[in-house]
């Protein structure tokens, strides 16, 4: 097996042929994505989010007794990640599940989680 590294990921080679390529910008993105699953108060926002399906901070920040703004922080976490979507109704910003997303997420740790 042959390695290139390069500053923009890491080329192999395998001795039997099939290459492939680990783009470091992506791996960062999916690692951040999974980071923002793995944090005790974003699981449990996302999971009432889920619970509720459409819901605003003010909800989620009296429901689950924390300040707004520890609320809005880890929802925009989330948010960046594309767990939770947003949708504006005048004053209101609801959140909701992204359903896509998540089940994708879902589908990736399984194959990572399974030996080779």
């Amino acid at each position: 097996m042959a390695t290139k590294l390069s500053k923009d990921g890491l080329s192999v080679t395998k001795d039997g042929g099939g290459d492939f390529f680990i783009n470091f910008n992506v791996l960062k993105r999916a690692s951040l994505t999974l980071r923002a699953l793995n944090h005790p108060l974003r699981k449990r926002i996302l999971a009432f989010v889920e619970e509720k399906k459409k819901i605003t901070v003010t909800e989620i920040y009296v429901k689950l007794k924390i300040e707004q703004s520890v609320a809005s922080q880890h929802l925009a976490i989330l948010r960046k990640a594309e767990i939770v979507k947003t949708t504006r109704e005048g004053k209101f910003m609801w959140y909701t599940p992204n359903k896509k997303r998540l089940e994708a997420i879902a589908k990736l740790i399984d194959n990572l989680a399974q030996p080779e």
